[in-house]
């Protein structure tokens, strides 16, 4: 039982990074119709970002985390204007192709930069906690509550406030948007930001427990790919469904099946419940 009740704090631990970072990649797709491979490269920025305030500035954690999804909000906003805003009008590869080209910039920058190596962020979270009669560390405790506690404000923020309504709205219909007034380029701007923003904040709630390198982001977005995917595409609630599933199968099948997979779980539901329900487990397109 001990087992089991530790399987899952770690699936909970999985879900709730999966969750974060295909949140903000629903959202763009929500907007855009595009998936966004450079969601990736936003992750691992993040991590970067903090892991220099604190390790050679010396900066508090939360002040790093603040900071970092400033700084990757902004970017990420700045792509969408830079990268996708002139490609709306072309065909879905174009987006397709200017992204993964992005992701390989922000790597390969990122790389010159900081070098190749895996690096450790350090937090002031290294205790460890009981719950349930499990130990568990305090950043895993921290990264739970942390990202249920975004995951909520950002569905209070799509559903009772104006500018969410705006960015649902803009979801819904693109067209029908900007003929009620809407200024479509900014509210896409902003989604971007928010996308960025998340990304950033769950890479720093994970990064301690994890490591940081350049190439972080990259089977971390491809899962959030499969969990979007098997969600719904476009649908918050079906990614914060779609992240959860994936880390409890992650965890789960690590430990009773073989380590070795972990990996593969992901892409096996993917077929398995594609199989089964074509269109995710929610509605496709609907925020």
């Amino acid at each position: 039982m001990d087992m089991f009740l530790q399987q899952i704090l770690n699936g909970l631990t999985l879900g709730s990074v999966y969750c974060l970072v295909a949140l903000g990649l629903t959202l763009v797709y929500g907007i855009l119709q595009v998936p966004n491979f450079a969601h990736g490269a936003f992750y691992m920025a993040g991590a970067f970002v903090a892991f220099q305030l604190m390790s050679a500035l010396g900066w508090n954690y939360w002040l790093a985390m603040l900071a970092a999804a400033a700084s990757v909000a902004a970017l990420a906003a700045l792509a969408g204007r830079w990268v996708f805003h002139p490609l709306r009008k072309s065909s879905g590869l174009h987006p397709m192709i200017a992204a993964i080209g992005l992701l390989l910039f922000l790597e390969a920058s990122a790389q010159a930069i900081w070098g190749a190596d895996f690096r450790r962020m350090p937090t002031p979270y290294t205790g460890m906690v009981e719950v349930a009669g499990i130990g568990i560390g305090q950043q895993r405790v921290l990264l739970v509550a942390g990202a249920f506690v975004l995951m909520a404000a950002l569905q209070l923020f799509l559903k009772r406030t104006v500018v969410g309504a705006t960015i649902v709205a803009l979801a819904q219909n693109r067209e029908g948007a900007a003929l009620m007034g809407i200024d479509t380029h900014r509210v896409a701007m902003l989604t971007f930001a928010i996308s960025g923003a998340l990304a950033a904040a769950a890479a720093v709630l994970y990064a301690p427990i994890n490591l940081v390198y350049p190439a972080m982001g990259s089977l971390v977005i491809t899962k959030a790919f499969a969990i979007i995917v098997i969600g719904g595409m476009g649908s918050v609630p079906g990614a914060i469904a779609g992240g959860l599933i994936i880390g409890f199968a992650e965890s789960f099948g690590a430990f009773y099946v073989s380590s070795d997979a972990k990996d593969l779980i992901a892409f096996v539901l993917l077929v398995v419940i594609l199989s089964v329900r074509p269109q995710g487990l929610f509605t496709r397109g609907v925020l």
